[in-house]
Formats: structure tokens, sequence, C-alpha cells
């Protein structure tokens, strides 16, 4: 009776002679499940970007939906010709400052509060502080709306507690912009929180002990080791948290309602929003957009490397 090596060879050897190629046959058959997945993935990814590009370099407008034509880059010179554009650039660029580093110290900050032993409850507590992030960005920014709306609004009510008079946070451009601010960064800090966690975890409790044995102190052991272990998995996140903030349209376009007052306090993202379908400038909105993917991928680029080089 043949054993199972002798079979196999067997098999084997007559597969070559009749030349059938499994493997060959196993990656065409992978190669043709993908086909679907490239195909869905052109449709709603490629399609629309190119189709982005060309509408960028034509003067698409109400006036011209069906008939428009290329005018070259002159929807680019525009966009750098426009006053409101630099300012908006300015706001996009403090509003993304802000509200990543605001997230990632709250984020790793908790994370380390919640590592500690002493802290009873802990699951309890990071449950309850992953509800931010849970929670529909719609109804997160239509309830802090409310909150932040009028004298008898809640954040009005507990500054009146401390004495503190009654400001109009939704009607002035700066109030309404650092409340936006805020927001944000409640929506934000759980997803930090939870990479930080995840970092903490990793780190070897005799890397602490071989510190403690050395006398080091809780802020030389933070310093010296926490932070820069924690690093190599901030840094993706922190990269995240530009992209996400830098195209926040949802809060930003909900809490502000659309702006208000008076667009102080759109960011790129919601700016290009309102100009394609409010003021119907499709062409100039196409090219504005690609010129905010350009500035978010060097940004981001740029990011990293600074990051590394550091390193």
């Amino acid at each position: 009776m043949k054993t199972r090596e002798e079979a196999l060879r067997e098999a084997t050897e007559l597969a070559v002679l009749a030349e059938w190629d499994p493997t060959a046959r196993r990656r065409a058959f992978l190669s043709l499940c993908l086909w679907p997945a490239l195909l869905v993935l052109l449709l709603v990814l490629v399609y629309p970007l190119f189709y982005n590009v060309v509408l960028s370099f034509s003067d698409a407008s109400i006036y011209r939906i069906s008939d428009w034509k290329l005018t070259g880059p002159r929807q680019y010179l525009l966009v750098f010709r426009e006053p409101e554009f630099w300012i908006t650039f300015s706001r996009t660029v403090v509003w993304t400052v802000l509200c990543t580093a605001a997230q990632v110290f709250v984020g790793v900050v908790l994370a380390l509060v919640i590592q500690q032993d002493f802290l009873r409850g802990r699951s309890a507590w990071r449950l309850l502080l992953l509800l931010p992030w849970a929670v529909p960005q719609y109804i997160t920014a239509l309830t802090w709306r409310s909150m932040f709306a009028g004298e008898a609004g809640a954040v009005n009510s507990l500054l009146a507690v401390f004495g503190v008079p009654a400001v109009d946070w939704l009607n002035l451009p700066v109030p309404a912009f650092l409340a936006m601010v805020l927001v944000n960064v409640w929506m934000g800090f759980p997803f930090m929180m939870v990479v930080a966690l995840t970092g903490l975890r990793a780190i070897p409790d005799s890397v602490y002990e071989a510190a403690r044995l050395e006398s080091a102190s809780a802020w030389q052991q933070l310093t010296k080791l926490t932070v820069p272990l924690l690093r190599p998995v901030m840094l993706p996140a922190t990269t995240l948290g530009i992209v996400w903030n830098f195209n926040s349209l949802n809060l930003v376009w909900l809490f502000s309602d659309g702006g208000e007052p008076a667009d102080t306090t759109h960011i790129l993202s919601s700016y290009v929003y309102k100009t394609a379908f409010t003021y119907y400038r499709f062409g100039w909105s196409a090219a504005l957009s690609v010129v905010i993917f350009v500035i978010l991928f060097l940004a981001a680029q740029g990011f990293l490397q600074a990051a590394r080089w550091r390193r």
C-alpha cells in the first residue's frame, strides 16, 4: 500500500506531466475574486477623483451645468487670489493644531490615569470615556449647540454658578470658534486615549522596575520612558487626527449652522461645501478641493518626516 508521501509525489508528477500548475490556478482564482472589489473602488474613488480634477479646470457653475468647458488653470488662480481663502486657510491651520494637540494631550493623560493600579472600576471608566466617540457626530454637534445657546443654556448656567457673566457663544466669532474647538476635542480624545492605552500595555513592566532600581522619579519615568515608548503608536494616531480635524465638515457645519456668524467659523472643508452647494461655483470649488488635498498630503508627509527625524 502506498504511503501518503508517495501518493502526493505521484500526483505532483502527473500534474507536471499534464502541465497543470495548481499555484497558478490559485493565483488566477484569487485575482478573479479581487475584480469586484477593484471595480467598486474604481467607481466610488478613482472616477470621482478624476472627474473632480477635470472639473477644477472648467468654468462649471449654476449657469453652466451641462455646457461647461475647460478653461485651464484659471480656477486655481482665482482660488489663490481670493482673500477669503487665505483667511479660512489660516483659521483651518489654527483649528487643526489646537484640536489635534488637545485631543492627544487629553487622551494620553486619561490613558495614564486609567492605567494606574489605584483606580477602581477601570472597565467602567473606559466605557464611559468612549461614549463621546461612539455617539454620532450630528447628535453631538446639535446637543452641544443647544448647550451653548442663549443665556439659559447649560454652559452659561454653569458659568453663572462661578459668577462668570453669560457669553453669547454662537453669535460672536471668537467664542463660537472656541466652543467649536471644545466640542471637537470632546469628540476626538477617546480615540487618542484608546491608542495610548494600547501603547501603555505594550510597555514591559521590567522597564519601569529597572528605572525604579536606578532611583528614577515618577516624572523621569514619564518623560524618559513612557513618552518615548508611546511615540511609535501615537505618531500614526496624531497623523490621522490631523487629517480628520482638517476635514471635519460635519461638526463645523452643524454646530456653526453653516459657518455662522457671518461665515467667520468656516474651515476649508466647510467653506468648499458652501461655495459648491450654496453659491454653485462648481469649478472653483473643485479647484479648492484639489488644493485642500495637496495641502493636507504635504502637511501629513511633513509631519511624519519631522517626527522621524526627531527620533
